[in-house]
Formats: structure tokens, sequence, C-alpha cells
């Protein structure tokens, strides 16, 4: 059993918690939000409290929390109250230290635009402009400010629903439906000063299981849910197979007669090299080997 450290609510000061928090629930997108005051005056801030809640109607929350150190509040929060407008623009890696620079809290007036380095690039539904070069830019009305709290560390959830869109177009996929995550090159904030990069390496492809009814972990023969070789993505993955797609026995025989490594396998006392080979198989992606590996001393 794995060990762990329990705290409770309020045993630890808010910005001890804080480290914790925003440590563990990681990684998490950025929302890099422009928005204009009354006056006119353009703000810029990253934020990574931040999702997406629905796709129709479209919705976007995140939340400018309250400053831990003073309890005090941020530009963008006092301008979506007034102007109930701002753009949510997505952030790639080539804009990571110029989003990092905006983070700076400079005084009211100060365009984080000019300090970062960025240019603006006027919407089409909403005053504050987009920030041009941005992989995704939403532009959205704020439907509806909500507090979560009145001490530091807070959360304000701004609700905003996506009136106008525009993808770059070297982030959409081949289809020209969606984007291509290759392409895209996002960020995601993690604890204290760190970061993650979405690359090609980083990345992995698991079918949906809404697609399939798969028999379930519990329902894998004991061999296989008990090894000792198996690890708990292995056996997910077996599990979101359905039972008319399991292997025939002479789906089976017919594999043992074109693999030559499952004579090899079945010579252990144990199943440990079969496993072990059903495994190289899952790691490939072909699950239908895996099966017919995992059953062939059956």
């Amino acid at each position: 059993m794995s060990e762990y450290r329990t705290i409770h609510h309020g045993e630890l000061k808010p910005a001890e918690w804080h480290q914790f928090m925003l440590g563990a629930v990681a990684p998490r997108p950025v929302a890099f939000v422009s928005t204009i005051s009354e006056a006119g005056e353009v703000n810029l801030s990253p934020y990574s409290f931040f999702g997406a809640f629905s796709s129709n109607p479209p919705i976007l929350i995140f939340s400018p929390a309250n400053r831990v150190r003073d309890n005090t509040q941020k530009h963008t929060l006092d301008n979506v109250r007034t102007v109930k407008e701002c753009v949510i623009n997505i952030c790639d890696y080539a804009m990571a230290e110029q989003m990092s620079l905006a983070s700076v809290e400079y005084p009211r007036g100060v365009s984080e635009f000019v300090k970062a380095g960025f240019t603006e690039q006027a919407s089409e539904k909403v005053r504050p402009p987009r920030v041009a070069g941005a992989p995704a830019q939403f532009e959205c009305v704020v439907q509806d400010v909500v507090s979560l709290g009145t001490e530091g560390g807070a959360g304000n959830l701004v609700i905003c629903r996506v009136v106008a869109a525009h993808f770059r177009t070297d982030t959409i996929n081949a289809s020209g439906i969606g984007i291509d995550p290759h392409r895209l090159d996002a960020i995601a904030r993690l604890g204290g000063d760190w970061y993650a990069r979405i690359t090609p390496n980083s990345l992995f492809e698991i079918p949906k299981p809404v697609r399939t009814i798969g028999i379930g972990v519990d329902e894998l023969p004991a061999h296989i849910r008990e090894s000792s070789v198996l690890t708990g993505n292995n056996l997910g993955r077996l599990g979101n197979i359905e039972r008319h797609s399991l292997p025939t026995a002479e789906e089976i025989t017919a594999f043992r007669a074109t693999e030559p490594r499952i004579s090899a396998a079945l010579q252990g006392a144990d199943h440990t090299q079969l496993h072990r080979l059903a495994q190289e198989f899952l790691e490939a992606g072909d699950v239908a080997a895996a099966w017919k590996t995992l059953l062939a001393n059956e």
C-alpha cells in the first residue's frame, strides 16, 4: 500500500496549501486573457485556473483568484465586471516566456501587450484585442462572475460564452475538423515555476471506452488480472475489448503457428514470459496480438 500525508483544510497557511494544491492538480491549461477597462485600457494576463465546460453553448471558465499574500484583486477581474467581454488566447511553447512576463503586476494603464512584446490583433465581436500569433483565440462575452470567497486565494469564476473563435491554420488536423496535438505545441502549468510542453514524445492515444462496452478488468482471466508483469495501464487496455472481439480458438491457433516467439514464451514455468511478450504487443498498440498471446496456453 502507498503511504500518504494527510492534510486537513486549515492546517497549513494559505500560501503553503496553495503549493500543494497547484503542484498536484496539474498539468493545467493556460488562459491568456485580454480584457479592457471602461477607460479603454487593455490588460493581458495568464490564468491556469481554466477549462472548457460546455461546447453547446460554448462555455469557457477561468478564475482570477484573490492574491494569497494580501487579498487584493487583479485588473482582469475589475475589467470583466465593468466591460463584460474578453478574449481567451491559447499559448504555445513559442509564447511561453513572453506569457510569463505578462503576469508581472504592472500598474493599471500599463499594457502587458507592450511590456511582453505581443502585437494586438483586432477582434471581430468584442472590444478586447486578440494576441496575434496565438494558436487559438476565443472571443467571449462574460455571462457571469461568481465569487467563491472573500479571503486571499479565493477564486472568482468568470463564465465566458464564446461568440467567435480563430484557429491558426497550421494547427488544424488533416481532416480539417479539430486540432492536431502534434502541431499545437501546447504548454501547461504545473506547480511553482514549472510548466509542461506537449511534444510528440509525450503524446499517447487511448481508445475511448464510450465507443465500446469493454468487458472490464474484473472479467479478465485470473492469471492476467493478477499478473506480476502487466501494469494497470496494460490491464485497462485489455479490459476495453468487447466480448465479441475476443479471439477465437482458431485465431489463437493460427497466431501460434505464425508467431515464433510464442513457443519460447510457453516454455516458462509460469506466465511471466508470455505476459512480457503480450506487454510488448500492447505497447506497440496491437491489442489483438496481446490477447492471442495471453490465451495461447489455454
